[in-house]
């Protein structure tokens, strides 16, 4: 009888105890991060009656019999799942969204405990704590390295008031930009200026001066941005002045029979002869006989370019050269009574015609604006002028800074000549070349075609030749912090089957300079860059600069300059595309003071700065255990670590399983409320149930004492 009161007092003691664990919960409904447990009932040690006994023959086996002596609670869980999110408004708190723990310490880091709740803050002495002033633990930035070192051991989390992080001098300018390929650009500029003095007129030391190679006229672009395109063979007749001979008086011996007269075609370079026999009818005088001739040879002046004039009874022919399908050095091999004169047979029109080789292969072969200008020069002043080799008259030729050709005399009529100019377009169908006119190449030299006199100050211009070019422009930053405008352009030189080259010039603002390592330091350097025919980078020889801010900070700032990946496209590039800049990026900052932090998934403290910068100040450290609900708790939301929870796994949040960190956020309480008050009415049901046992074996007991009255 004894022994139903003693399992009901045990039943009453084990659901007081579910109740203390549930009224525990209920109260903490509200505590952020805080786990709730849950009572585990176990029996007690039952009294055995009578033991169980195996089958003998017949007769079956019985089972023991066994009177239990009431429950108790063996154990508590705590129950780790995840708590709902709440967004908070205060950038320090952070949530852990998975597995994990936060490690705080009240010593230093001499011992270490663990806490789920994320409410952080700096305290005055920039500590970052939690609500019973642990310091958060993790990992601080290397002053050194600039980097946050998540495999060195966890420290304080300490970010001292009034922080300021120094200036960094720029290391490296990368450029990620496409330079045009194509036939049609929109971003150009002139070809050099090319001055002009007396003196020699060698292509590659023009006039006494070295001139700047304008670079290849193949791939240059007219004013509309459309490509030259020259190719092997092609340019211009130009012609300097009119060619007019005047020959002797036709005798009258002559009079009333037929007269010719032979033309050679001739080309000057490829030698190509096409005579033609020019025959006019019998005139009965001289001057009908004259007139006959002038008519004939003037029926085949769109062939041969030749107008004859009869003046007396002698005949003058004159050749413009101003047409493009006719020929232009003429030679008189045979005449029958013409009397024109050996002068007819002088050169009258030179052809000026481009070569991809890079050198000028024969005379009037060009390349560069700065051998066209040359040979254009020698021979105005030779042929205008008649001295040999060019000679010091005042005739001049120049490339402007609008990049176009100007020829002019000096304005002194001593030294000047009178000038016809006429360009046309070179065309040869007759060769095994083919060669074509190149229509946009012809327009902007024949605006050239102009007369000229001698004593005055008229120029002839051509069409403007430009460079497809590009420009990128950033802010580098010295060792105090002041702030530089690097500029870097790009030309286009070059074109090959395998490749492209575009010149590269880095200049920097006025009082700067570059040290290139041979005196004088200048403000500006110059490279280049190419590219594979298939639009990718293949060199780039000008990888770094040395830049002297001259103002007090470091001289010889070694700056890397970074276009991309030999043979890849991660870097410039050059496509039949726009140029453009897609991206531009340099490492380099001014001083700033710390004007706040916000907290990323990793954990990471990225402090913002007053000078734009953000970077990582801090990650905090996360632990993870074998047995969460082997760790004891101590209040205040913290737990410590025990024997069979096992050692903390410590590292960075979002990784090896641990969960990620949410800033501005904090886990609620994972206590279900109407899960805890169903569990109340069950508990106290119990409760309830056990009370009702004791009182009954009361009334029992009562029953038994009776008996003896």
């Amino acid at each position: 009888m004894l022994k139903s009161l003693f399992s009901g007092v045990s039943g009453l003691q084990s659901h007081q105890v579910a109740m203390d664990i549930e009224s525990n919960n209920i109260s903490n409904v509200n505590t952020v991060g805080f786990k709730y447990s849950r009572a585990n009932f176990s029996d007690l040690l039952a009294q055995t009656k009578s033991i169980a006994t195996a089958p003998q023959g017949q007769l079956g086996g019985k089972n023991p019999v066994q009177v239990g002596l009431g429950s108790t609670v063996s154990s508590t869980t705590r129950i780790f799942s995840q708590g709902s999110i709440q967004n908070s408004d205060k950038n320090t708190d952070v949530a852990i969204q998975g597995d994990g723990f936060f490690i705080i310490s009240p010593d230093g880091g001499n011992t270490y405990k663990y806490t789920r709740a994320g409410d952080f803050k700096f305290d005055a002495g920039g500590n970052f704590v939690d609500n019973n002033g642990f310091v958060a633990q993790g990992w601080l930035r290397d002053a050194e390295t600039g980097k946050v070192d998540s495999t060195a051991p966890i420290t304080n989390i300490n970010i001292a008031p009034g922080l300021t992080t120094p200036a960094s001098a720029t290391q490296e300018i990368a450029l990620k930009a496409n330079l045009n390929s194509g036939p049609l650009v929109e971003s150009f500029s002139p070809a050099y200026a090319v001055a002009s003095n007396a003196g020699t007129v060698e292509p590659a030391a023009i006039d006494g001066i070295v001139a700047i190679d304008s670079g290849d006229i193949g791939i240059m672009v007219n004013a509309t941005g459309e490509a030259l395109q020259l190719q092997e063979g092609q340019g211009v007749w130009m012609s300097y002045n009119t060619a007019t001979t005047t020959g002797a008086a036709i005798a009258g011996a002559v009079a009333g029979t037929p007269m010719s007269v032979t033309f050679d075609l001739d080309d000057e370079l490829n030698a190509i002869s096409d005579p033609l026999t020019i025959t006019a009818v019998e005139g009965a005088t001289t001057t009908e006989s004259a007139n006959n001739i002038a008519a004939a040879i003037n029926r085949e002046s769109a062939t041969t370019g030749i107008f004859a004039s009869v003046t007396g009874d002698a005949l003058t022919l004159t050749n413009k050269n101003d047409s493009e399908s006719a020929s232009h050095n003429i030679v008189i091999t045979a005449q029958t009574g013409a009397g024109l004169g050996a002068a007819a047979n002088s050169v009258t029109a030179l052809r000026y015609n481009y070569v991809d080789s890079g050198a000028n292969a024969a005379a009037n072969q060009f390349t560069t604006m700065a051998q066209l200008r040359s040979f254009i020069q020698e021979d105005a002043r030779e042929i205008v002028s008649g001295i040999a080799g060019g000679g010091t008259n005042s005739i001049t030729v120049e490339v402007n800074d609008a990049g176009k050709l100007a020829i002019k005399n000096a304005g002194t009529t001593g030294d000047d000549a009178d000038m016809a100019i006429a360009i046309t377009g070179y065309t040869d169908l007759r060769s095994a070349s083919g060669v074509v006119k190149n229509v946009n190449f012809t327009k902007n030299m024949a605006v050239l075609s102009s007369n000229l006199v001698a004593g005055g100050t008229r120029e002839a211009f051509s069409q403007s030749f430009n460079a497809a070019t590009h420009s990128s422009s950033i802010d580098v930053f010295d060792s105090l912090g002041s702030k530089h405008t690097i500029r870097m352009e790009f030309r286009k030189v070059s074109v090959t089957d395998s490749a492209s080259q575009w010149d590269l010039n880095v200049s920097g603002p006025n009082g700067t300079s570059f040290d290139s390592g041979i005196p004088p330091l200048v403000n500006e350097v110059n490279g280049y860059i190419k590219f594979s025919n298939d639009g990718s980078l293949l060199d780039s020889p000008l990888s770094s600069v040395r830049f002297n801010p001259n103002n007090g900070a470091s001289g010889g700032q070694e700056i890397n300059l970074s276009f991309g990946t030999i043979g890849q496209f991660d870097g410039m590039t050059s496509f039949d595309s726009d140029s453009s800049t897609s991206g531009i990026s340099q490492d380099g900052y001014t001083g700033g003071d710390l004007v706040g932090i916000r907290i990323d998934q990793s954990g990471t403290l990225v402090g913002s700065f007053s000078n734009g910068r953000s970077f990582g100040l801090a990650q905090i450290g996360m632990a993870k255990f074998t047995n969460n609900e082997g760790l004891s708790t101590e209040g205040g939301n913290v737990y410590n670590q025990t024997a069979n929870s096992g050692d903390p796994i410590i590292g960075t949040a979002a990784t090896s399983g641990r969960g990620f960190i949410q800033s501005s956020a904090l886990e609620a309480s994972n206590v279900d409320l109407s899960r805890a008050l169903t569990q109340l009415i069950i508990v106290q049901r119990g409760f309830q149930a056990n009370g009702k046992t004791i009182t009954t074996s009361d009334q029992l007991l009562q029953t038994l004492i009776g008996l003896k009255q």
